[in-house]
């Protein structure tokens, strides 16, 4: 049985790395699609242009827009005159965010009346409105807070007004640099992808080139072909895993606080699954083109459904249901936890053991239908 496979495994790798463009697919592809992929995926919120409307222009109305501009968050772009220019920015994306303050703001304050400020924002994409709300919020009671302290001395009251003071900690990614988070599951699509692109060629390509016969007539069995293919593809991904592992944490600078033995064994058994899946759409497949649509087919909904970027408590019931059908989803957890928990295989096996249940099956499907092929 192994020698007969050990043919297949031979010939694959000949084939493979006889096209100079199948070469660079399969190592050079990953790590610019890591690369552009780890730039883009970052959802940090440093820079916010910012249009300021002061009609009040006073000593109190410049304190807060310089706490406003002297943080890291918001960069003053324009500086506006009328309720049309206001407009102008939004409605044109220059600005995210439009800090507006009338006139009285000032007077309002030294007289210990209410003081009004209107902050304007494009709601355009939601979550960055709301984590710029968040900074804006935080600024403000710093101001309220300090106006209040020296109001007090000025009366001669108590300087330091009781407050409860909050502190929070964030685990795994003190930080809380996006990137650290997406990097990861970047690494588990990138890697899907190539796995299932590469082996849904696998057996469609023999047809269109005519060796299908050869291998039918052969006495080679289905298992034996679908490990003879299966062998070579599984070891090229995890050197694609090896290599852009390698540039998350080298350029990237993402934490790897797990063990990375357990990280490639839950890779193999994660490969067995995704190249079973690819392997099984060769095999229904009668084209290359048709194995490659079917294989975006695939691919995007398992990518969304797999949390990578939609938080799967957030989708509905049924949604999340079907989600545990989907081996990305177990991955994304795998991989996650490997990098930034640095947890154990006590931890994680509540996501691999379903990861090789699916693998068995997908594996077994597929020599079925190549073995219905071949009768």
């Amino acid at each position: 049985m192994w020698e007969r496979a050990s043919s297949i495994i031979i010939k694959e790798f000949k084939q493979i790395f006889r096209d100079p463009r199948m070469k660079t697919i399969i190592f050079i592809t990953p790590l610019v699609q890591i690369l552009m992929f780890g730039y883009a995926a970052n959802k940090d919120i440093n820079f916010v242009p910012t249009a300021i409307f002061d009609r009040d222009n006073t000593r109190e109305s410049r304190d807060l827009l310089r706490d406003f501009t002297y943080s890291k968050y918001f960069v003053p772009r324009y500086f506006l005159s009328n309720d049309a220019e206001q407009n102008a920015v939004l409605d044109k994306g220059r600005a995210s965010i439009v800090i507006r303050m009338d006139r009285g703001f000032g007077r309002n304050l030294r007289a210990g009346k209410d003081a009004l400020v209107q902050l304007a924002y494009d709601g355009t994409d939601s979550n960055t409105a709301m984590v710029v709300m968040g900074y804006a919020n935080t600024i403000m009671s710093n101001y309220q807070y300090r106006m209040l302290k020296e109001e007090a001395l000025e009366r001669g009251g108590i300087a330091e007004a009781p407050r409860v003071d909050l502190r929070d900690r964030a685990w795994f990614n003190g930080n809380l640099i996006s990137r650290n988070y997406y990097i990861p599951g970047v690494i588990a699509s990138i890697v899907t992808m190539m796995s299932l692109l590469l082996s849904a060629m696998a057996i469609v390509k023999e047809k269109e080139i005519g060796t299908m016969e050869q291998l039918i007539v052969s006495p080679i069995k289905p298992l034996e072909f679908i490990i003879g293919k299966l062998l070579p593809f599984a070891i090229i991904a995890l050197v694609q895993i090896t290599l852009i592992t390698a540039l998350g944490v080298l350029w990237f600078h993402v934490p790897l606080r797990g063990n990375l033995l357990l990280l490639l064994v839950a890779s193999c058994i994660y490969l067995f699954t995704t190249l079973g899946i690819g392997l099984f759409i060769s095999t229904v497949s009668s084209t290359q083109q048709e194995a490659m649509m079917s294989v975006f087919l695939f691919y995007l909904p398992i990518v969304l459904l797999s949390g990578f970027a939609y938080p799967i408590a957030n989708m509905p019931k049924i949604i999340q249901i079907v989600t545990y059908l989907n081996p990305l989803r177990y991955f994304m957890v795998i991989i996650r936890g490997v990098f930034l928990k640095g947890v154990g295989i006590t931890v994680l096996w509540p996501q691999i053991w379903p990861l090789v249940i699916m693998g068995l099956c997908v594996i077994l499907l597929s020599s079925m239908q190549f073995g219905k092929k071949m009768g």
